[in-house]
C-alpha cells in the first residue's frame, strides 16, 4: 500500500470514528461502503471492517464494564446464537463457494439490505420502544427463546455483511428488554458485538478477506477520533446528526440492495 492511500484510509476511518462517537452510529453501516466506493472487494471491505469493529469495541466493553452497564446473562444469550451462526456461515462460504469472487455479489446483496433495516429501526425507534413496553408481559416470557433466535439471525446478517452489531442488536434488547435502561442496552449490545464480530472477522480472515495494511490505516484514524467524537458530541446537535446519517444509510442500502 502507498503511503497516500495509508493516509487516506486513516482519514477515513477517523472520519467513521468520529460519527461513532458522536452518535453511536458507524462501524460496518459507514466503513463498509466507503471501503466499496473506493474499490475495495466486498470479501475484503466486510471481513477487515469485522475485525476493524471487534478492536474498536474493545473500549467500548471495557468502559460499561466498569459502570455497570452490562448484563452478562443476556450477552451470553445473545452470543449462545450468534457465535455459533457466524461461524457456520463462514463455513457455508467456504464450502458452497470455489472462491471469494463468486460470492461478492451475495454479500453486496446482504449488505444493501441490512443498510436499508438499519436505517429503518433508526426511523422507527421511539414506536419500537412503545410497541415492546406495550406488550412487555408477552415478551418478556419468551424473551431468553427470542434472544438466541435473535443472536442467530445476527450472527448471520452480520458475518455476510458486518452491519447489524451495533443498530440492528440495539433494536433486538430494545423490543425484548424494554425495561432496561438505555445505558444497559447499549453495553450489553456492545458487549455482544466484540465476540461475534472477533468470530465473524476471524472467519474472513480463514477465507482470505482481511487486509492488514487497510486494517492498520483505519484503526489509527478512528480509535483517536471516536474519543474525541464523545467529546464533541455534549456540543453537537445529536438528533440532527442522527437524521443526516439515517438518509445517508438508506441511500446507500437502496443502492447496494437495487442495483
Amino acid at each position: 500500500m502507498e503511503l497516500s492511500q495509508f493516509l487516506f484510509y486513516v482519514v477515513a476511518g477517523a472520519g467513521v470514528g468520529l460519527a461513532m462517537g458522536c452518535t453511536g452510529i458507524g462501524g460496518g453501516s459507514l466503513m463498509t461502503p466507503i471501503l466499496l466506493a473506493v474499490g475495495i472487494p466486498p470479501q475484503v471491505a466486510i471481513g477487515t471492517d469485522l475485525l476493524y469493529a471487534s478492536v474498536t469495541k474493545v473500549s467500548g466493553l471495557i468502559s460499561h464494564q466498569r459502570r455497570g452497564n452490562i448484563d452478562w446473562r443476556v450477552m451470553g444469550l445473545m452470543s449462545l446464537g450468534s457465535v455459533p451462526a457466524a461461524f457456520l456461515t463462514v463455513i457455508a462460504l467456504d464450502r458452497f463457494f470455489t472462491d471469494s469472487q463468486d460470492y461478492a455479489a451475495l454479500l453486496t446483496d446482504v449488505l444493501g439490505v441490512m443498510l436499508i433495516v438499519t436505517a429503518v429501526i433508526l426511523i422507527l425507534r421511539g414506536p419500537l420502544v412503545r410497541l415492546a413496553l406495550r406488550h412487555d408481559a408477552w415478551v418478556s416470557r419468551r424473551a431468553p427463546a427470542l434472544t438466541v433466535i435473535s443472536g442467530i439471525l445476527l450472527g448471520i446478517c452480520v458475518t455476510l455483511s458486518s452491519v447489524g452489531a451495533g443498530v440492528f442488536g440495539t433494536a433486538v434488547l430494545m423490543l425484548l428488554y424494554a425495561r432496561f435502561a438505555p445505558r444497559k442496552i447499549v453495553g450489553t449490545d456492545i458487549a455482544h458485538a466484540v465476540p461475534l464480530t472477533f468470530v465473524a472477522g476471524t472467519g474472513h480472515l480463514f477465507l482470505g478477506n482481511i487486509d492488514f495494511a487497510l486494517l492498520a490505516a483505519l484503526l489509527v484514524g478512528s480509535i483517536p477520533a471516536i474519543h474525541f467524537g464523545a467529546v464533541l458530541a455534549q456540543r453537537m446537535p445529536e438528533a440532527l446528526l442522527r437524521w443526516i446519517l439515517t438518509l445517508l444509510l438508506l441511500g446507500l442500502g437502496l443502492r447496494y440492495a437495487l442495483l
